[in-house]
């Protein structure tokens, strides 16, 4: 009988949880909506509703989360959305559109079509089969159409040009694309595979625009180099940060900027900013101490040197007691607390015209 109470309890304390989640944050909000396109940077829980290995949906992912539990996050807690969305005024999570949990009531304020794995490039999203942006963008698509069917279509279209268009992806072309499989490379040299990507996201923010977006948050790289899998890969250079895959993402970047300039030229009334997270975090690898942080060049999540998705399991004895002294969460991304620097980093700078 106790057993029986106690979980009707805990039953009750999830709910009342996700009920909080499911508030808005506070009122005055800067923004209608936040929508969301890239990869695991930004994937709410896509990724656990496609037949793919790209996935985070188990513990101890999301053990810092309200409830402590994984919601397909490649984190221990929330990601830098999540924080841009409760600083917009809005709830204090963007939800997965492939997660039946939620309806339209939740994405008219926030949604997230980003899918773990994926790119610029379509050879990037076959790598693990997961969602290239092109489907990215015809879920959006369905989206504004249910979004009509919902709030009418003077109302919708007001969401639709007025909501913050958030993307982040780039970083999977390269490591898990241009540098691991032999095609693009053999088509392309490093730069002009840059260039190629920069044209398919000149495209894609061009779609977006034919599509009614006018607020856009172009996403820029981090120091990849930096990441735990390549400084253990670096194993001759004393696990010290891979500088050329740096010097990559510092290039790219640049061609991002570039993009930017262009497309607020080219396209009326589009308003189009590079939320760049590359100096901040690398400022935290380099002086992980003056952002009250222990531990920089390996991960919380098991040994901390490589693993990441199914390697990273609740079962392994090597994962850390507090991730909050961590810059990595795993092998390849940051903790909770890395991406609440990030994300209010950006929205006092690069955001801070959409938001203030």
């Amino acid at each position: 009988m106790a057993h029986t109470s106690n979980t009707t309890i805990s039953s009750c304390l999830l709910i009342i949880v996700q009920l909080f989640f499911m508030l808005p944050a506070k009122t005055n909000a800067k923004i209608p909506a936040i929508i969301v396109f890239g990869d695991s940077s930004v994937d709410s829980g896509n990724n656990n509703h496609i037949q793919t290995v790209a996935r985070s949906n188990f513990m101890p992912y999301g053990r810092d989360f309200a409830g402590g539990r994984p919601t397909g996050r490649f984190s221990n807690g929330r990601i830098t959305t999540d924080f841009i969305s409760e600083a917009a005024g809005l709830k204090q999570i963007v939800p997965a559109y492939l997660d039946p949990a939620y309806n339209m009531s939740d994405f008219a304020v926030g949604v997230c079509f980003a899918s773990a794995g994926t790119g610029y490039d379509n050879a990037t999203a076959d790598v693990l089969g997961v969602i290239p942006l092109w489907k990215q963008v015809e879920y959006y698509k369905e989206y504004q159409k249910k979004l009509r069917a919902y709030l009418g279509d003077t109302k919708a279209n007001e969401v639709i040009s007025e909501a913050l268009y958030a993307t982040s992806l780039g970083t999977n072309d390269f490591l898990e694309n241009y540098y691991t499989m032999p095609q693009r490379r053999s088509q392309y040299t490093i730069d002009q595979f840059q260039i190629y990507l920069v044209g398919i996201a000149k495209n894609f923010i061009t779609n977006l625009y034919n599509l009614g977006a006018r607020k856009i948050s172009l996403g820029g790289l981090p120091p990849m180099g930096c990441m735990p899998l390549e400084r253990t890969r670096n194993m001759g250079n004393g696990n010290e940060c891979m500088e050329s895959y740096n010097l990559v993402a510092v290039n790219f970047n640049e061609k991002l900027n570039g993009l930017v300039m262009e497309l607020n030229k080219e396209l009326p009334e589009i308003q189009v900013v590079l939320s760049n997270p590359y100096e901040p975090m690398l400022q935290m690898i380099k002086k992980p101490s003056s952002y009250g942080f222990e531990v920089a060049s390996i991960a919380c999540c098991a040994t901390g040197l490589f693993e990441m998705g199914y390697a990273c399991d609740r079962y392994n004895l090597f994962t850390c007691k507090d991730a909050n002294k961590y810059i990595f969460w795993d092998a390849f991304h940051p903790t909770e607390r890395t991406d609440r620097i990030i994300a209010d980093h950006v929205v006092k700078t690069a955001l801070s015209k959409f938001l203030a």
